[in-house]
């Protein structure tokens, strides 16, 4: 009987992310860059939701159809989160 073993790999890959076909690319923004985000959405939390070339944004204190200059203050894999510049 073969056996079968578990590798786990993390990675720190600095900038990159991969899409949804695990496509590796590099993140659309990062920490301390402004954007114009235009909100979309709601979070569960209240928080505003936009997007940037395909990477969640969340923005505290922003409503859907408005859009915001956004200084992004922390970018993990999948999200980021800004504060209104």
């Amino acid at each position: 009987m073969a056996h079968v073993h578990k590798v786990i790999v993390q990675a720190n890959n600095g900038n990159r992310m991969r899409d949804e076909k695990g496509v590796t690319g590099r993140r659309p923004v990062t920490e301390g860059q402004i954007v114009a985000v235009t909100i979309t959405d709601i979070g569960e939390r209240g928080d505003g939701i936009g997007k940037v070339d395909g990477l969640v944004i969340i923005v505290p204190d922003s409503t859907p159809g408005e859009t915001v200059d956004v200084r992004i203050t922390r970018v993990e894999r999948k999200v980021a989160f800004g504060r209104k510049a």
